[in-house]
């Protein structure tokens, strides 16, 4: 029994399972897993191959560099995660997925949990994520060597957000990214610093006007660094 009502689960397909829970073992998502926040379900993917060197690749058809992960032996591993987690949204983590934001991981969050495949080598037989409900989902516009730490990345996005993980709720409120802007700058002791001072403001004690100083202060990071983000912003709310 947890002092949790519900438990998010995240099942994790990979060929090193050992890299799993890695840093989310530790600090306030470790704390979430030993608590019951959330569970984690690892699936050693050579588990399910067939011949005596568990491959679990093969040369690409119409030749070129690198290998590619058999649908056979990926199948077989699905299908095992989808015994016990059947009704949670399956996510191959991909450099040419949808762009993970900070609206998924809520999204996610708010559901029973995740299954993430990790891919290795040049990634998987395209029939594979023909024949299953898989959702294709990126970091960023970079390549990594496996799926491991994209699935650590998005994993920590999504915990963080489960009830009770970061105890404060205002504390997720106004972080980058839950208003559509970047998080404005923080100060704290001591109030002069190598010459630096803390803005007037922050020790006016007028709480209005320290809002208002953060909110144009997010306005003009966001404007300058993200333009992209600036620009969605500004249509609903300029």
């Amino acid at each position: 029994m947890t002092k949790f009502d519900t438990t998010w689960r995240a099942t994790v397909l990979s060929i090193f399972p050992d890299m799993f829970p890695g840093p989310l073992g530790m600090s306030l998502a470790g704390q979430g897993l030993n608590e019951g926040a959330w569970s984690l379900d690892t699936l050693d993917i050579r588990s399910f191959t067939t011949d005596k060197h568990r491959s679990v690749d093969c040369p690409p058809f119409g030749g070129g560099p690198g290998m590619v992960m058999r649908p056979d032996v990926i199948d077989s591993a699905l299908q095992s995660a989808k015994k016990t987690s059947p009704d949670v949204p399956l996510v191959y983590l991909s450099p040419r997925g949808q762009t993970f934001t900070q609206s998924k991981a809520q999204e996610l969050a708010s559901g029973p949990g995740i299954t993430l495949l990790c891919g290795r080598f040049e990634g998987l037989d395209q029939r594979i994520l023909d024949s299953h409900e898989i959702e294709e989902i990126s970091i960023g516009d970079f390549v990594l060597s496996g799926g491991e730490p994209a699935a650590i990345t998005l994993l920590d996005a999504c915990i963080r957000l489960l009830p009770g993980v970061m105890g404060k709720a205002e504390s997720l409120e106004q972080e980058s990214f839950e208003t559509g802007l970047l998080e404005y700058p923080h100060y704290t002791r001591p109030q002069v610093w190598n010459g630096h001072a803390v803005p007037g403001v922050l020790i006016s004690g007028h709480h209005e006007k320290i809002r208002a100083w953060r909110q144009a202060q997010s306005e003009e990071i966001t404007k300058r660094r993200r333009p992209d983000l600036w620009s969605q912003y500004a249509e609903t709310h300029v």
